[in-house]
């Protein structure tokens, strides 16, 4: 058991618990209830095992799922960005992830925005596609993602920022 290990645990279950009791309470202008939990996904190693990463992805979308009542909404679109995050990696890192030493924090700040801009994004659409379920109210679900997805970045960067150590 490594400290790696530990530490995913932790984030885990902090992330679980405060978008559980922090920011699925929160509506800003009546519809915005920011996903800061996508932060685990964006922070989980890259040369981890894939299953057991997807596996993780599946029960932090269910827990979360579990606590807000949303029917595997959250299981669906957290699967969808795990199963579709190397593809990502590859459009924002290039063929550089694929080496052993990379580490995300080496990689320059525009790369880590459009990272998890694209995580959220893919995320958001995953879920508001599912839970609005209907082409006819196409315009909701751009207006949701557009604005719950920036306030997700948004929050999702503070707490980067937050809970990063800095490199000097």
């Amino acid at each position: 058991m490594t400290s790696s290990f530990f530490i995913n645990i932790i984030r885990f279950i902090l992330l679980v618990l405060v978008q559980v009791l922090v920011f699925n309470r929160l509506n800003f202008f009546g519809f915005i209830n920011p996903m800061v939990y996508i932060l685990f996904l964006y922070w989980y190693p890259i040369k981890e095992n894939r299953a057991a990463f997807i596996g993780l992805s599946f029960l932090l979308g269910l827990s979360i799922d579990f606590f807000s009542d949303t029917m595997a909404l959250h299981s669906a679109a957290t699967i969808t960005i795990a199963y579709l995050r190397p593809v990502i990696m590859r459009f924002v890192f290039g063929i550089n992830y694929e080496f052993q030493s990379f580490k995300l924090s080496n990689t320059t700040r525009a790369q880590q925005f459009t990272f998890l801009a694209l995580l959220i994004l893919v995320h958001h659409l995953v879920y508001f596609s599912l839970e609005i379920f209907s082409f006819a109210n196409l315009l909701l679900i751009v207006k949701k993602v557009l604005a719950i997805g920036s306030a997700s970045l948004i929050l999702c960067l503070l707490f980067g920022s937050l809970f990063s150590v800095n490199k000097e």
